[in-house]
């Protein structure tokens, strides 16, 4: 897609869980102690007056996305936080930022310093992956740092959380989500900030009144998109706790079978979601899980909205290619969650353990270790 076309995307070692699924109505919490072998490292939480430091994986936005670049900044200076640029800043090498090592070493950069306190992408891209044999693992783990980015960043959030036991955060972009105008970027913000700044648990995440997929050139936007009213849709009732593990469907293909791959253990909870595909990319995607076994080991699903969805004529939504893909699932399903592409954008914490109730379509996060 070139980049006159973007709208957001194109431009374990973990915590092994014995989780539960409850029907509804049944006993009110899974054990969150049983089966536990290792608790994650948490960075610690963001505060006002902390330095943000952003970096550009892949896509170059910061080279092209101008307007929408110095709004995003100025939103979150005028928040309160300090933000620090990636050496990449500015940079282009056509599709990314710059070869495989300097974006690694961007990164890098970032990690070994102190002030960095969390470290944003400022989009995805296509290749995230070429740079997770180069990142500096033990040096974060030294010094723990918020890492946050969506779609193909989900590389390097696996990778890290995989490598070191670090939770990641899949959430908003710099230039993607902070470049926004009016009610989706305040509503993006909250999502973030509650995070990040770690609330009192457990903490259920309301969703959002008003979702968009709205389309504008991000040179030329100058107004909030219009809003449509949200639904979701539970497509299994059920309730389930277990660690939550979030990302871009497109990307697990890069990293499927790798030492950054997080292992999806019997229990765990799978957000997915996509942007831009076609029903055929879709079940093909789904049936990659299935047929690996992933389906079979989850205790719970949630199916991001997909952005722009091509559903090439056939009338069907990703969720319904889904569970003709799954058959009859068992377990409680939840579609059309607001984590993902669209505006506003939830922020949740990879590896923290969660609860899922597909009656009440909501999510929430009872521990982050």
């Amino acid at each position: 897609m070139s980049q006159m076309n973007i709208s957001r995307r194109t431009i374990l070692k973990g915590t092994l869980l014995t989780a539960v699924t409850i029907p509804y109505g049944g006993l009110a919490m899974a054990n969150l102690s049983q089966g536990v072998s290792e608790k994650n490292i948490i960075a610690p939480s963001l505060k006002k007056g902390d330095t943000i430091g952003f970096f550009s994986p892949s896509t170059p936005a910061t080279s092209f996305a101008f307007k929408r670049f110095e709004r995003a900044k100025e939103f979150l200076m005028k928040k309160g936080y300090k933000l620090q640029a990636g050496s990449l800043t500015g940079s282009s090498d056509h599709y990314r930022s710059g070869t495989i090592k300097q974006r690694a070493e961007e990164l890098n950069m970032l990690i070994r310093d102190p002030k960095v306190r969390c470290i944003m992408a400022t989009m995805g891209g296509m290749v995230s992956n070429s740079m997770l044999p180069y990142i500096d693992y033990e040096a974060l783990k030294k010094d723990p740092k918020i890492i946050i980015g969506y779609s193909d960043v989900t590389a390097l959030l696996f990778g890290i959380y995989a490598q070191t036991g670090i939770t990641t955060y899949y959430g908003p972009a710099l230039v993607s989500s902070f470049g926004e105008i009016g009610y989706f970027l305040e509503k993006t913000y909250q999502y973030f900030h509650d995070i990040v700044e770690q609330p009192e648990l457990p903490y259920t995440i309301k969703n959002p009144d008003f979702w968009t997929e709205e389309y504008v050139d991000w040179q030329e936007q100058i107004e909030e998109k219009t809003k449509i009213p949200n639904k979701l849709i539970t497509l299994n009732a059920g309730r389930v706790t277990g660690r939550l593990i979030a990302g871009n469907l497109d990307t697990f293909a890069g990293i499927f079978a790798s030492p950054y791959m997080p292992a999806i253990n019997h229990g765990d909870i799978l957000l997915i979601e996509d942007s831009f595909k076609n029903a055929a990319t879709v079940e093909r995607s789904f049936s990659h899980l299935k047929i690996s076994g992933i389906f079979e080991r989850i205790g719970g699903l949630i199916l991001g909205k997909h952005e722009k969805f091509d559903d090439q004529g056939t009338g069907r939504k990703s969720y319904q290619i889904l569970m003709e893909v799954m058959g009859e699932p068992n377990i409680p399903i939840l579609a059309e969650y607001d984590c993902c592409h669209t505006h506003p954008m939830i922020t949740l914490p990879i590896g923290s353990i969660a609860t899922l109730d597909t009656k009440k379509q909501d999510i929430t996060i009872e521990s982050f270790s």
